[in-house]
C-alpha cells in the first residue's frame, strides 16, 4: 500500500545523485593579460581600496573585509535587481580602474554561482565599451549566459548579430550547447553539418556535445553514427567515452561497456570516477558483484578533494554492495579532506548508512546535519522520515515531524505525502485525511497524484467512512481536482456505510462534474438507504 511513497526514498536519494558525466567547458574569456595604459579608464588608475560597498551582507562569494576589487564587489550583488553596470559605474565614478581581466574574472565566478543576470550585465557592458577589445571567446560565453536569461530564441539573434569575424568556431560551439540545452534535435544537427563544413569539428567537443543531445532525448540508435563521424576527423576524450559508457548503462549491455573500456585503455587515456561509477553502477544492475568491486576500488585509489562531487557517488556504491567497511572508510577520508561536509553528502551517507541497516548511525550523522548546517533542507530530514515509515514505526515518524518544527525545518510536500502513504499502509484514514490537506496545502498549486487518491477513496471505500470520505472531496475541491470519479468514490463508502449521501446530484452540478452511468446506478441504490446524517464538513455549505 505504501506504494509511490516506499519509493520516495530512492527519489529523495536521486535528489543529490551524481548524473553521467557532462564536459563542462567555460570559453576564453579572452583577456589578453597585458597591462592597461595609464591613465585609461579601463587600465591604469589608482589602486585597489580597503573599503566594502555591495549589498551590506558580503555574501554570494563576494567575501567581506580586506582590500576592495571590482570583481568582489560584483560578487556582493547577491540580489537579482541589484544592477551590475551601476557597480560597475560607480565604481569608476569613484576613480578607480575597469580593468577587462578583471571584469572577466567576475563573469566566470558569477557564473560558476548561478548569477547568470550580472554576469549577462558585465558582458552586455563590456561590449559598448570601445576601449575594450572582445575576442571570439568573449561573444562565446556572452551567448552562452544570452541563453540562460533569456532564452533560445535571442541566442540565436545574438548569434546572427555578430560580426562575421566572431562567428567562428567559439561561437559555433556555444550555440550548439545551447541547441543541446533546449533539445533542439534539428537545430543542432543543422549547425554540426555546418560547422563540419566551416572545419570546426576537428576536436572531440562538438561530438560530445551531440552523444549528450541524444542521451537526454532517447535517440540513442544516433550515437554510433556520431562516434563514426568522430573518429574521422579526431580522437575521442575521455568524456566521449564516458558518454558512451552512458549509452550502454542505459541499454544495459555489458559486453559492450567493457570493450569501450578497453577501447579507452588502449587510447592511454586515464580513465576518471566517472568511467569506474559507470561502470560499478552497471555491473550491480546485473549482479556482477565481483567486477562492481574491482571497478569501485579504481574509483576509490583514483578520487581525491579535486573530485569533491565523487565521494558521494563512492560511499553509495559502497552501499549498494553492502560494504559497511567501504561506507566508513569514505566517510572517514571525506570529513579528513574537507574542512565540513555539504548537504549533499550529509544526505548520501545518511542514505548509505539506511541502506546498510545502519539507522543508529544515519540518527547520529543526521543529528550532525542539524547542528551544523544552515539550509534547514526537508529532503534530508525526509530521507529519515522515510526510513521509520518503511520500518512501520508511525509513532516515531509523528515524533519525527513534530522534532523537524522544533528545529525550524519546515515540512514539504513529500513530508507530508510520505505520512499520507504511511498512514494507508495501517489504515488509520483520520492521519491520512489529515496529512494529505496538509500535503496539497504546502504547495501553491497541486499537481493531481491520482494513484494516491485512488488508494485514499480505497480505503475509505472498505472502511465505510463516510466522514472522512467527505474531508477527502472538501481537500480535493480546494485543489481544484474533483472529478466524476471522486463522487462515485464518496458514493460507494456510503453504500458500503449503508448510509444515504446527502445532495450529491446538486454539489456535483455546483463543482460542474458530470454524473456517469456508475454515478446514476449509485444514486438510484443510495435512495432505497437510510437518510444519514448531513456531514459536519457540508454544514457550512449553501448549495
Amino acid at each position: 500500500m505504501l506504494g509511490r511513497s516506499l519509493r520516495v526514498l530512492h527519489h529523495a536519494r536521486r535528489l543529490y545523485s551524481v548524473e553521467p558525466a557532462k564536459e563542462v567547458v567555460v570559453p576564453n574569456g579572452g583577456g589578453d593579460g597585458k597591462p592597461a595604459l595609464k591613465g585609461n579608464k579601463y587600465g591604469g588608475g589608482k589602486a585597489n581600496k580597503t573599503t566594502c560597498d555591495g549589498d551590506g551582507d558580503g555574501g554570494g562569494g563576494g567575501g567581506g573585509g580586506g582590500v576592495d576589487t571590482l570583481s568582489k564587489r560584483l560578487l556582493r550583488l547577491t540580489y537579482a535587481k541589484r544592477s551590475a553596470v551601476t557597480c560597475i559605474n560607480e565604481w569608476i565614478q569613484e576613480g578607480w580602474s575597469a580593468r577587462k581581466y578583471e571584469l572577466n574574472r567576475a563573469v566566470r565566478e558569477l557564473r560558476k554561482l548561478k548569477r547568470y543576470k550580472h554576469a549577462l550585465e558585465v558582458c552586455e557592458w563590456m561590449r559598448i565599451q570601445k576601449d575594450i577589445k572582445l575576442l571570439a571567446g568573449d561573444y562565446a560565453l556572452h551567448l552562452d549566459l544570452v541563453t540562460k536569461v533569456r532564452g533560445l530564441a535571442s541566442a540565436e539573434k545574438f548569434f546572427e548579430d555578430l560580426p562575421e569575424e566572431m562567428r567562428g568556431k567559439a561561437a559555433c560551439t556555444a550555440l550548439l550547447h545551447a541547441y543541446v540545452q533546449n533539445k533542439s534535435i534539428v537545430k543542432a544537427e543543422a549547425l554540426m553539418r555546418k560547422m563540419s563544413e566551416c572545419g570546426f569539428t576537428k576536436d572531440a567537443l562538438p561530438y560530445n556535445r551531440m552523444i549528450s543531445l541524444y542521451i537526454s532525448t532517447g535517440k540513442l540508435d544516433k550515437v554510433p553514427t556520431v562516434i563514426k563521424e568522430l573518429e574521422k576527423n579526431t580522437s575521442p576524450d575521455v568524456f566521449t567515452y564516458n558518454l558512451w559508457l552512458s549509452v550502454c548503462a542505459l541499454e544495459n549491455n555489458v559486453e559492450n561497456a567493457e570493450k569501450i573500456f578497453l577501447m579507452l585503455t588502449n587510447a592511454k587515456l586515464e580513465p576518471g570516477w566517472m568511467t569506474y561509477s559507470t561502470l560499478t553502477n552497471l555491473y550491480l544492475k546485473n549482479d556482477l558483484h565481483e567486477k562492481a568491486k574491482v571497478t569501485l576500488k579504481g574509483m576509490e585509489k583514483g578520487v581525491d578533494r579535486r573530485d569533491r562531487v565523487a565521494f558521494s557517488s563512492l560511499i553509495t556504491l559502497h552501499a549498494n554492495l553492502d560494504d559497511k567497511d567501504g561506507v566508513k572508510r569514505t566517510l572517514k577520508k571525506i570529513k579528513s579532506l574537507f574542512r565540513k561536509m555539504n548537504d549533499a553528502e550529509y544526505l548520501s551517507v545518511i542514505a548509505s548508512f539506511l541502506k546498510i541497516e545502519e539507522l543508529e548511525e544515519a540518527e547520529k550523522i543526521y543529528r550532525e546535519w542539524e547542528s551544523v548546517s544552515p539550509t534547514g533542507d526537508a529532503r534530508i530530514s525526509n530521507i529519515l522520515l522515510a526510513a521509520y515509515i518503511n520500518k512501520n514505526q508511525m509513532h516515531k515518524a509523528d515524533s519525527f515531524l513534530d522534532h523537524m518544527v522544533e528545529k525550524g525545518i519546515s515540512p514539504n510536500y513529500t513530508t507530508f505525502e510520505l505520512l499520507t502513504c504511511g498512514y494507508l499502509q495501517t489504515e488509520n484514514t483520520d492521519k491520512v485525511t489529515d496529512y494529505f490537506k496538509k500535503a496539497i496545502e504546502s504547495v501553491k498549486r497541486w499537481v493531481p497524484n491520482e494513484e494516491i487518491v485512488r488508494k485514499i477513496f480505497g480505503v475509505l471505500e472498505m472502511k465505510g467512512d463516510t466522514v472522512n470520505a467527505e474531508k477527502l472531496l472538501n481537500t480535493l475541491r480546494n485543489a481544484e481536482y474533483v472529478t466524476t470519479e471522486s463522487y462515485n468514490s464518496l458514493l460507494r463508502t456510503y453504500e458500503k456505510a449503508g448510509k444515504v449521501p446527502v445532495m450529491v446530484a446538486e454539489r456535483m452540478a455546483k463543482d460542474d462534474v458530470k454524473q456517469d452511468e456508475e454515478t446514476r446506478e449509485l444514486i438510484q441504490l443510495a435512495s432505497k438507504l437510510c437518510i444519514s446524517d448531513v456531514p459536519e464538513i457540508l454544514s457550512g455549505d449553501k448549495l
